[in-house]
């Protein structure tokens, strides 16, 4: 409980200090990089406190010079905080609509082009995968996590299918990631953070051009995804 109450501390305190020192920079350049920048080294930092480690693979099958949308297992409230870092190169993510009410840290995901969404309401969901394929053309990467909620034992749960329309209109690739052994570390539920080591595997990407319709797409992901799971 100790580390997990200094990372929070850390967290309270990095957080207006980084607002006061990337806020003027980014309205000032109209860019968001050295926000974001900070902010990842803020997660990583907290993380480390934590006693938290990442171990990212696959990786170098990724061409750097495209954008992707990431899709990912979820079952803790940390796989984004590990997952996010460990990309190549900036994301939006789509972010429940309530943290946008967080004093600076919700002015500080509206410059860094997240994207709000509203999982009660059909039309906003609709309205946030059209504005998530606004940000992708930016040239910025897309994370999602489609099963819309952490799963409570670890096991994959239905996926959305709002995030594999973005992929079909945009013809953005879709690069499958599995999480895995977060689920002792922080599960649903959960506010104390267990140290270890989290793996974030990255998949093969898979184009849109390369099935026939939404549902084999999702099949494809979901299959993707499943394969590290199965084999714990």
């Amino acid at each position: 409980m100790i580390r997990t109450s200094l990372a929070l501390t850390f967290v309270i305190f990095f957080i207006p200090v980084a607002a006061l020192i990337t806020f003027p920079w980014t309205l000032i350049t109209g860019k968001a990089n050295f926000l974001y920048c900070v902010a990842m080294t803020g997660v990583r930092s907290a993380l480390c406190i934590a006693g938290v480690k990442v171990e990212a693979e696959g990786r170098e099958k990724l061409d750097r010079a495209r954008s992707y949308i990431f899709m990912s297992n979820h079952v803790s409230n940390l796989d984004p905080p590990i997952v996010v870092p460990v990309l190549p190169g900036r994301t939006s993510v789509l972010v429940k609509k309530e943290l946008f009410r967080v004093p600076i840290l919700g002015w500080a995901m509206r410059m860094a082009s997240l994207v709000p969404v509203d999982r009660d309401n059909r039309d906003a969901a609709i309205a946030s995968i059209e504005k998530a394929a606004e940000v992708m053309k930016s040239g910025l990467h897309m994370t999602i996590f489609p099963e819309g909620t952490r799963s409570l034992d670890g096991s994959l749960l239905p996926f959305k299918k709002g995030p594999f329309h973005l992929a079909l209109d945009t013809g953005m690739p879709i690069v499958p990631v599995t999480v895995l052994d977060t689920l002792g570390m922080m599960p649903k539920g959960r506010i104390r953070i267990r140290p270890g080591t989290a793996r974030v595997i990255f998949h093969d990407p898979i184009e849109p051009t390369q099935v026939k319709d939404r549902d084999q797409l999702i099949e494809a992901v979901r299959a993707s995804i499943a394969a590290p799971l199965n084999k714990k």
